[in-house]
């Protein structure tokens, strides 16, 4: 298990804005900020870190887990209003499992930001 992750931005103010924007229907906050670089998180703990640097070529793919569909669904036209570009819509991806619901967004500096809800439709 991951305890947290670091990304490395062009712009920290930039890449700040979006993932604020991004990140909030997912329940996502700035927790902690320091000069150029920050890290945000749920509950008071940050596990998800930007901070200006080399950036990374090609880009990275990171996944953010959804507690349901409506929350992948309010993270892509989030970020997608703060900027982002389209990689995928919302939607299933059975081709992982048949209960893989989630979307890709392309942040500022290119890298491939998915929301992703496994839990299965009641029917």
């Amino acid at each position: 298990m991951l305890d947290h992750i670091g990304l490395q931005v062009h712009s920290y103010e930039r890449s700040k804005a979006f993932y604020l924007e991004a990140l909030a229907p997912l329940g996502y906050q700035l927790i902690l900020e320091y000069a150029d670089w920050g890290g945000f998180g749920i509950g008071g703990k940050p596990d998800f870190w930007i901070q200006v640097g080399k950036q990374v070529r090609p880009g990275l793919h990171i996944a953010f887990r959804a507690d349901s569909r409506e929350m992948v669904d309010a993270f892509y036209r989030a970020a997608l209003d703060a900027g982002g570009k389209d990689n995928g819509p919302p939607g299933l991806r059975e081709i992982y499992h048949p209960d893989y619901y989630g979307t890709f967004v392309m942040d500022p500096d290119g890298h491939n930001i998915e929301a992703v809800c496994h839990t299965p439709v009641q029917r």
